[in-house]
């Protein structure tokens, strides 16, 4: 296996933009995989999040989005709020921020109590941008 095959533990999050028949390929990919008792992990990657557009992708690449991640993961914080302390802003905000991270399915946000508790789902992010759009993607091969 090389480094650029996943691993069964593998903690990162592939991100794709504007791939969708890459993404819809390697789906299929999987599910012939499955069918026939095959290891789908061995056909690609297991986190993945794609994004249709540069416009999505900025929303999880923000500035806030990133130094919560980091001070997620790092500090591995016990509510939004001490979240926010960590990161020193407003809670308001970072409460906005981990609301879309967790609806991006980025981290989770696990009830304890009163408060919930941002827990990180990976260790890092590779994103994948192709200069070819579908369309190119599609007289190239003849479509």
């Amino acid at each position: 296996m090389t480094d650029s095959e996943p691993t069964p533990d593998d903690r990162t999050l592939h991100v794709y933009v504007g791939a969708q028949n890459r993404l819809r390929n390697q789906t299929k990919e999987m599910l012939r995989a499955t069918e026939s008792g095959d290891d789908p992990t061995d056909i690609g990657h297991v986190h993945v999040l794609n994004f249709e557009s540069e416009a999505e992708l900025s929303r999880l690449l923000s500035p806030a989005n990133l130094e919560l991640l980091r001070v997620i993961r790092q500090h591995q914080p016990e509510s939004m709020r001490a979240a926010a302390d960590l990161a020193d802003r407003d809670f308001k905000q970072v409460h906005r921020n981990l609301t879309e991270l967790a609806e991006l399915g980025v981290i989770d946000l696990v009830s304890d109590g009163r408060s919930k508790r941002p827990v990180a789902q990976y260790d890092d992010i590779q994103v994948h941008y192709s200069l070819v759009n579908d369309d190119a993607a599609k007289e190239g091969a003849g479509a």
